[in-house]
């Protein structure tokens, strides 16, 4: 019996059960990917303890299961109620963050708690689409004026301008998806299309104020950073990125077709943040391009049961919270495979429930389980219907 048809006959999990395979693909691959990345850390940092960020980042999975699994028993209808106040929430943690966050590498991204760190931007780019999508869905009969545009993108661009200065990535990742679910949401394109001119914009200036000016004289923020990573993208100058740019590439073209073998990744000794940011290059190293491939479709798979789930939704709010969550994972697992093959910038973005981090898996793991609780819903209604079989419209939530 297959995984899929064994999440099908299951009592417990409900929700879509290609979506709860495609959490223990990417969770298993995480586990064996974490333990053989962690080796260089674990004799740095915990004296050769090599177990300490398995064990860890396994308690980390674990509390994502059940975070997931509870959350996905709660009606999505409770998220519209409190999407407000999830917003604000994020947000304010953003703000405390930036001013007396933990600081590393010059960005004081964290907030330490108990021994922990949060990192309120994973927080906010999953209780933002549940704002967006609620916005949306209580002003479809208005979508077609200025003002609910900008009622809407006002929250998205102040969430934004607080994550910018330490995460840039993260914050134009932000800002592209919120920007991609008012377009499904049918706000008017000519709005979208202006935004987009006015933003490109402002990046192209950007992007020059950063190549014309001395960043040195800045060396307590991320300019040189950013400077670096544009520079090395570009091919002028030499920076770290392109060292790191280097040893990725070196750790794909060496996994060849089925890979070296789990644990036998050389490139970990060498690339910076291989556990993380470049997880899914030391994964192509040691499980080839079959392994790549298995990823890849973990997240098409998931878009494509997103994209099911919204012609299947009875209620727009339920459609627009399950394209925008499982978008904005998308995005950034096919940004982090982009930056890790030398197409993207290097972004620092990380690999959705395949990296190590605490945040980052508890939040993935939130936003999973609001997928499959709303696609739990959309299929009790569906065989609702058809019992009675009687069809529906679509309706606002």
């Amino acid at each position: 019996m297959s995984l899929i048809e064994k999440l099908k006959k299951s009592n417990h999990l409900k929700g879509d059960p290609f979506i709860w395979g495609i959490v223990f693909v990417l969770g298993f691959i995480g586990v064996l990917a974490v333990y053989s990345s962690t080796g260089t850390l674990a004799f740095a940092k915990q004296q050769g303890n090599t177990e300490f960020y398995l064990f860890r980042h396994l308690g980390f999975l674990v509390v994502g299961f059940f975070t997931m699994y509870f959350i996905h028993t709660i009606p999505f209808k409770y998220y519209a109620k409190i999407s407000i106040a999830l917003l604000w929430l994020s947000v304010g943690l953003l703000v405390f963050a930036l001013a007396y966050g933990l600081n590393i590498n010059n960005a004081n991204r964290v907030i330490p708690i108990l021994g922990f760190t949060l990192q309120p931007s994973d927080m906010t780019k999953v209780f933002i689409m549940v704002f967006i999508a609620k916005f949306l869905s209580k002003n479809q009969e208005e979508v077609d004026k200025p003002g609910v545009f900008y009622k809407a993108m006002t929250p998205v661009l102040i969430a934004a301008a607080f994550i910018l200065p330490e995460n840039l990535s993260t914050a134009l990742v932000l800002i592209f998806s919120c920007t991609l679910l008012l377009y499904i949401g049918r706000i008017r394109t000519r709005f979208i299309l202006s935004f987009a001119g006015v933003g490109l914009l402002l990046v192209s200036l950007f992007v020059l104020f950063l190549l014309s000016v001395d960043v040195d004289k800045w060396p307590n923020s991320r300019l040189p950073t950013w400077k670096a990573r544009i520079e090395s993208y570009a091919g002028i100058g030499e920076s770290g990125s392109d060292y790191q740019k280097t040893q990725a590439k070196i750790a794909i073209a060496t996994g060849g077709l089925t890979g070296k073998g789990p644990g036998h990744s050389t490139q970990r000794n060498f690339l910076p943040h291989p556990y993380s940011d470049f997880i899914f290059a030391i994964i192509v190293e040691e499980y080839g391009l079959l392994g790549g491939l298995i990823l890849i479709a973990a997240f098409i798979v998931l878009l494509l049961r997103s994209f099911k789930m919204v012609v299947e939704a009875q209620k727009s709010f339920a459609a627009l919270l399950v394209l925008g969550i499982s978008f904005s994972m998308s995005l950034q697992a096919f940004i982090h495979m982009g930056v890790n093959v030398g197409r993207l910038p290097v972004t620092g973005l990380t690999l959705p429930l395949v990296s190590m981090g605490g945040t980052s898996i508890i939040f993935n793991s939130v936003a999973f389980g609001i997928i499959l609780g709303t696609s739990r819903h959309i299929r009790e209604e569906k065989l609702k219907s058809s019992t009675q079989g009687a069809g529906s419209v679509p309706e606002s939530a």
